[in-house]
Parts: C-alpha cells; sequence; structure tokens
C-alpha cells in the first residue's frame, strides 16, 4: 500500500474549506482540474452518495473516476473511495480550526490489487504528492478568496 498526506493552512473558516471539499456539486469551482460531476445516486451529499468526476490530466486528456462517499462528519471529516485502474484509492479530508483559520490534511491510502499498480504505485508516490499539493493550493486560493 502506498499511503501520501499533505496538510496545508487556509486561512478561511473550517465550515467554508470543509464544505469546498464535501460539496460534490461545488468541486469544479474549487478545482479547475475537475471539468465535470455527474451523480450516479439521487443522494448528492453524504455517506452512499456516489458520483462520476472528470479531470482534466497534463497533456488535454480526461479522465473518469467513479468516487463514493464512505464516510460524513459536518464536524470536518469526509472519506471518498474510488476502485480505478487496479488500485483502490482511499482519500480523507480532516479540516481543524487552528487560529483564525483551518488545517486541512489529505490522507490518500493507494491499496492495488493487480500486479502493475503493485508495483507501480511506490514509483509515483511524488506524482501522487504533488498532485495532492496542486489540489491543496487550489483549495486555499478558493477558500482564501471567498474568505
Amino acid at each position: 500500500m502506498t499511503q501520501v498526506t499533505v496538510t496545508k493552512t487556509i486561512n478561511a473558516p473550517s465550515e467554508a474549506i470543509f464544505r469546498a471539499v464535501s460539496d460534490i456539486d461545488n468541486l469544479p469551482n474549487t478545482n479547475p482540474d475537475i471539468v465535470g460531476i455527474e451523480f450516479l445516486t439521487e443522494q448528492r451529499s453524504g455517506v452512499g452518495t456516489r458520483f462520476r468526476e472528470t479531470r482534466r490530466m497534463k497533456k488535454g486528456k480526461e479522465l473518469v473516476t467513479e468516487l463514493e462517499v464512505t464516510e460524513y462528519d459536518p464536524a470536518g471529516r469526509v472519506r471518498m473511495v474510488a476502485d480505478t485502474h487496479g488500485t483502490i484509492w482511499d482519500t480523507v479530508f480532516t479540516v481543524t480550526p487552528s487560529g483564525t483559520g483551518a488545517v486541512l490534511v489529505i490522507e490518500m491510502d493507494c491499496r492495488a490489487h493487480k500486479l502493475l499498480p503493485k508495483l507501480l504505485n511506490p514509483l509515483f508516490k511524488g506524482l501522487f504528492r504533488r498532485g495532492i499539493e496542486k489540489h491543496l493550493d487550489d483549495l486555499k486560493t478558493y477558500c482564501e478568496t471567498a474568505a
């Protein structure tokens, strides 16, 4: 299993930061790489919500991923899980108030269940970290601008 944890302090209310990471409808506004959201359930938030995210990758390619919200605590924690390309991507977003803002932690566990990802995921850990760091930078900009 490959694990990546990235932390960012954001100068915005913790409630606003939590909404930015958990409001699925709003994800394309908080992350410019997300170009589309399609709900697969009637439910649009909370545990059991399933959706398809389309993300723009390098060189204009698009990647479509189906995710499910498996944990949702409005006090500041949401977990989203996807099973794609031979890996279960289990990502937890935790928001904790701190001073005049909050700390956002993203913990991503990549559990490969096919041979090629088992070999490659550890090699791509740095790439995964840079992607999460960019996501956090985008979230920070969005939240601080809105505040």
